[in-house]
């Protein structure tokens, strides 16, 4: 019975996530295009204003479908940023705030090298 009930509650939480504006490949695009990347896609704004992200991140404001208001978390200079969402939502594009994170920008995504095992 228990588990029947988890069942439930991941089929819920499953069709309460939200759907990404950009698709693998036009993030992939994006990054090469503009050299912006996008942390954050579709989040809450809760979800975007984390402080476990990079200094020089960057809050975007826009809606997309008509009325529906959507947030990013991304990386890049503001007049890159500027062109990358206005080429793809045009007008809907409504802010590009400063972003709440803390981590250095050099540090961001750092992934320290593995040590060799030594012989002996």
């Amino acid at each position: 019975m228990s588990t029947q009930v988890e069942e439930e509650k991941k089929e819920e939480v499953k069709k309460e996530e939200p759907k990404t504006n950009w698709s693998i490949k036009e993030r992939q695009e994006c990054l090469q295009e503009y050299g912006c990347e996008i942390i954050v896609d579709n989040g809450s704004y809760e979800d975007v204003r984390t402080k476990k992200a990079p200094t020089d991140a960057s809050i975007v404001k826009y809606t997309n479908d008509g009325d529906k208001v959507c947030f990013d978390l991304t990386r890049g200079t503001r007049i890159k940023l500027f062109d990358m969402y206005y080429d793809k939502f045009g007008l809907g594009l409504k802010s590009i705030d400063f972003g709440q994170g803390t981590i250095k920008p050099n540090i961001w995504g750092y992934k320290s090298p593995q040590k060799k095992k030594r012989k002996g």
